[in-house]
């Protein structure tokens, strides 16, 4: 087996999920094709030497159908030669593109690919695409909550508190502010234009400077009428018997965003980046995918953070620095309480509680932002990992070269 290396990544803003928000005109074929013309144009990237596009889409119906990655590089005016596919393993998409391509990189079967993601969840509403996932049959037969009512639980096993999630989302809002403001995403970033030239975004639109430790204090929970009201609650007894009753905490001020966005990373072998005249930025150092019981469901992280751990050879201790993907504030507080660590070195650029979740293409704005801080910081390891619907989760752990 040999290395895959990543040679640049790069992502459009985050637009908000809804009809008011700057990307709701754009088709989500060409919010992908922005990212795949950027990612070809700054590299003077030949796409006849591209063997594939793989992108991470969740809602594959509608404007989002007909293998989106295909046509989008077919949109951005890539080689004909250049191959699509489109994959859905739910939030992990996009992460999971850029392993694939790291998997079929490594074992000689492919010399570049592009993998990336994406997901206009304005256009596109999550779960229009029906399947087993909304079968309520389905769900009682396997043991399945919404996500909500899991993550409220998740919280109540581990000991979290509202004032925990309040205040890991305040800081969220923080440091993403801060980012913004002090260009941490300025090379990662490409803007966004209609079809006549003209801006239509150039920085994440959800981020919320303005928020307050009270204002997410006055906030409702979310799920708790779902959980007490529709009997989900009582339904995850059936595997956590010893939570009584579950104390909702999470709401829209301390969950992610919904929101539109692309992101496409360069993935390739050692060989054809000389070829090409590419440097590289980093390699892949280990993968790994871990299922799990599907009523919790975002405990997924820490299984498959272990798994890319030992593939790679490394502990947590030897990572310098650690995305994980907001979609629940206590996801990310129960990943630091597992394995101990220094809020400091997670999520250090904000997360999708203040920027949002573009549901297929947040694995590949995640690499790109830990990429992005480990060379500011002149450092030297990242992890990225998501928890997955349906009880599942990603990681993967980059070393810059």
């Amino acid at each position: 087996m040999g290395d895959a290396y990543i040679y640049d990544a790069v992502r459009t803003p985050r637009g908000k999920g809804r009809s008011s928000g700057s990307l709701y005109t754009v088709r989500p074929v060409e919010l992908l094709a922005t990212a795949l013309r950027a990612l070809r144009d700054r590299n003077g990237l030949d796409t006849t030497q591209v063997d594939d596009v793989v992108a991470g889409c969740v809602t594959q119906t509608a404007d989002q159908g007909g293998c989106i990655a295909r046509y989008a590089a077919l949109t951005a005016g890539y080689d004909l030669d250049c191959a699509g596919l489109t994959l859905n393993r739910f939030c992990g998409s996009g992460l999971e593109a850029i392993n694939h391509a790291g998997a079929m990189v490594a074992s000689g079967y492919a010399d570049l690919i592009v993998a990336g993601g994406v997901e206009s969840m304005s256009r596109v509403k999550m779960g229009s695409d029906g399947g087993a996932v909304w079968d309520p049959a389905v769900q009682w037969q396997i043991g399945s909550v919404p996500q909500g009512v899991s993550a409220d639980l998740l919280a109540m096993l581990f000991g979290i508190t509202r004032e925990q999630v309040d205040a890991f989302a305040l800081r969220s809002q923080q440091r993403a502010t801060a980012a913004r403001e002090a260009g941490h995403f300025a090379r990662s970033i490409v803007p966004v234009r209609d079809d006549n030239g003209h801006l239509l975004l150039d920085h994440d639109e959800l981020i919320r400077p303005d928020t307050t430790a009270e204002g997410l204090a006055a906030l409702k929970p979310a799920f708790e009428m779902l959980g007490k009201t529709f009997g989900m609650d009582e339904l995850t007894r059936r595997e956590y018997p010893q939570v009584e009753s579950i104390d909702h905490i999470h709401h829209a001020g301390n969950s992610s965003g919904i929101v539109d966005g692309a992101a496409a990373v360069l993935v390739g072998s050692r060989e054809k980046g000389r070829e090409l005249g590419l440097t590289p930025r980093a390699r892949i150092r280990g993968v790994g995918i871990s299922g799990e019981e599907p009523m919790l469901m975002l405990t997924g992280p820490i299984p498959s953070t272990r798994k890319a751990l030992k593939k790679a050879s490394m502990s947590i201790s030897d990572v310098d620095l650690i995305e994980v993907n907001e979609a629940f504030a206590a996801v990310p507080l129960a990943f630091m309480q597992e394995y101990d660590l220094d809020p400091e070195r997670v999520n250090v650029d904000g997360g999708a509680i203040a920027m949002g979740h573009p549901l297929g293409a947040t694995g590949a704005v995640l690499l790109s932002t830990v990429l992005g801080a480990l060379e500011r910081r002149d450092l030297t390891t990242g992890l990225v990992t998501l928890c997955i619907g349906g009880g599942m989760g990603i990681a993967t752990i980059i070393e810059r070269v």
